[in-house]
């Protein structure tokens, strides 16, 4: 018996597998045949799981990787630093083995930096794809911490000795994640249970990162190219808040009650049980509840069970969970889904749920509403007021990019399409432009993306988007019907909203008189050969200060070799390089500005 370590984050509780542990290294291999075997956590000794690891080198640490990866960054984006001239294709390749470092730096940084990497791995809308891609291959595979630790734990949080409240508790660990760690044990009234123990010292290290990267985040939102319609301190607020919420077992333990309750009357779903009386926040015990990893498909196949129908469940229980109540599992990869003998799927790991509320499922029905009419006058506004897009002085490039997206979406039919594609296509667009996803809508389409590419491994004819229709079109009808289902409700809807609009008038031409007075309105009128016009000029100006610098270094260097001062005209000719190169610099800027407009 042994649980199968999850794919990224999570502990899977109760795999059907095999264990098998040598020192500090568990190799997984499934009971019913598998023959695939992966570490369970790295034997490799980290700087931040260290004992004696002080504050000062963890900020040392932190801010070498900011500021190589700042020198990074600054270095992919001039053209000059690249051998044998610059392309498309080799900015892409250094973006590639960043993203690869910075994979690699986060997982040496440790707690907060692999959630981190995590989250921004839903974040295609902030991310180059490069970065995105790369770090959703993040493994949380870290070494277990010691037993005596987990003990200390235990018996500090329940004021009792562990064999007191355990009949049995197994010292080494069936799975270790960066948070936490599971152990197999058993109650004196019988029944096996799990226990999740969170790693000591984890909030206060928290608080160090947490610190250090709040300063981060102000530098991006100050940066003049990085912070433009990006509001990275409102982001880091949110991954706060969900880092805070991953380390309150509690919270866990409500998450799943609320979640077994949602599924009740399902016997096709099965969860966990929360043992409250053994329950605090840094342990949570659960029940045992083998299965077999729903991306082991050699070993579902073994156990006689039937891959297509498993897919279709798959789809069917997240699509319940975003319909009824909107309560939903943030992170279903294949780690946290498994299946019992039965075929019933089992739901593990519940710190990171979502939850859509009413006012932004209305949102998104809007949002739907106009993408079924290829409207993207209708898909911008709700957007805008789901929070979602950021209104700046000029939408019409937003508009025309929705527009080319829905032109494009709509040649196939829904069923017809991809989950991954629409994903892919949406956040093409999103990247660069003033959007600002919620969690909530990236937590949806990355368990969407995830659960179609399960789905697909167990069935190769599966499509998400087929399940999905019958949903969306229940869900458009629930939202008719709910608005009014006759013309006489539309009529009576529209006309109070002509109504406030009347009536909100004279109000708001008064704000604008006001503001005329007040000298706070400014009308901008853009011409493109002005401004062609202005910064030729501007350019020309810096060009002729830098020939005048360049000329009189120059001068003054063969005037002093003229006069025997070899080493002083050596030094003036070498000064004299940098006004030169930026001259050079400067005629390739007036070409592309000539090119530009």
């Amino acid at each position: 018996m042994s649980p199968a370590f999850s794919h990224q984050n999570s502990i899977d509780y109760g795999s059907d597998q095999s264990n098998q542990v040598q020192n500090d290294l568990t190799v997984v291999q499934s009971e019913l045949g598998g023959k695939e075997t992966a570490p369970l956590v790295s034997s490799k000794s980290y700087r931040w799981n260290r004992a004696k690891y002080s504050r000062n080198r963890r900020r040392i640490d932190i801010w070498i990787f900011a500021f190589s990866f700042l020198f990074s960054n600054w270095r992919n984006n001039r053209k000059w630093t690249y051998s044998g001239g610059f392309s498309p294709e080799k900015q892409a390749a250094r973006r590639k083995y960043q993203a690869v470092w910075i994979r690699e730096n986060f997982l040496e940084l440790g707690p907060t930096f692999i959630k981190l990497g995590q989250l921004f791995s839903t974040r295609a809308d902030l991310f180059p794809l490069e970065y995105v891609e790369e770090l959703s291959k993040l493994q949380d595979r870290v070494p277990a911490f010691p037993y005596e630790q987990v003990q200390k734990t235990i018996e500090s949080d329940f004021a009792k000795p562990i064999d007191k409240l355990f009949s049995s508790f197994d010292p080494i660990p069936l799975a270790a994640a960066s948070l936490g760690q599971v152990h197999r044990a058993k109650l004196y009234s019988g029944e096996d249970v799990v226990v999740k123990v969170q790693r000591p010292g984890l909030k206060q290290l928290f608080k160090i990162d947490l610190a250090i990267l709040r300063q981060i985040a102000r530098y991006f939102q100050n940066h003049p190219q990085w912070g433009k319609n990006r509001d990275w301190i409102g982001i880091y607020d949110e991954c706060c808040r969900i880092l805070w919420e991953e380390t309150d077992y509690l919270l866990e333990g409500r998450n799943a009650d609320t979640f077994r309750r949602n599924f009740r009357g399902e016997d096709w779903v099965c969860v966990p049980r929360v043992y409250w009386k053994y329950t605090s926040p840094k342990v949570l015990t659960l029940e045992y509840m083998p299965g077999i990893k729903i991306s082991h498909y050699e070993a579902i196949e073994a156990a006689g069970l039937d891959r297509k129908m498993l897919a279709r469940l798959g789809a069917k229980a997240y699509l319940q969970q975003i319909l009824n109540g909107g309560f939903f599992h943030a992170d279903p990869h294949p780690g946290n889904i498994a299946v019992n003998t039965d075929g019933a799927l089992i739901f593990y790991d519940f710190g990171m749920m979502g939850q859509i509320e009413n006012n932004i499922r209305e949102g998104l029905m809007d949002t739907l509403v106009g993408v079924a009419q290829k409207n993207s006058d209708k898909v911008v506004n709700s957007l805008i007021s789901l929070g979602a897009l950021v209104p700046t002085g000029d939408m019409s490039s937003v508009r025309r990019s929705i527009q080319f997206m829905l032109d494009n979406f709509m040649d196939k039919p829904f069923e017809e399409q991809s989950v991954d594609a629409i994903s892919e296509d949406l956040y093409e667009i999103a990247y660069g432009q003033p959007f600002r996803f919620p969690a909530t809508f990236t937590f949806v389409m990355r368990a969407f993306s995830t659960l179609e590419g399960v789905g697909k491994g167990l069935d190769p004819e599966f499509n998400f988007m087929e399940v999905a229709q019958p949903y969306a079109m229940q869900l458009m009808t629930n939202s008719n019907s709910s608005n009014g289902n006759n013309i006489f409700d539309e009529l009576g809807r529209q006309a109070a909203q002509v109504g406030t609009a009347a009536l909100g008038l004279p109000g708001r031409i008064d704000d604008t008189i006001d503001k005329l007075e007040r000298g706070d309105l400014r009308v901008r009128v853009r011409s493109l050969e002005s401004e062609r016009v202005m910064r030729r000029l501007s350019a020309i100006q810096l060009g002729t200060n830098y020939t005048v610098l360049f000329s009189a270094l120059l001068i003054c260097a063969t005037l002093l070799l003229v006069s025997g001062f070899k080493i002083l005209a050596a030094i003036a000719a070498t000064i004299s390089v940098v006004p030169g190169w930026a001259l050079l610099r400067l005629l390739k800027r007036l070409d592309r500005i000539d090119r530009m407009f």
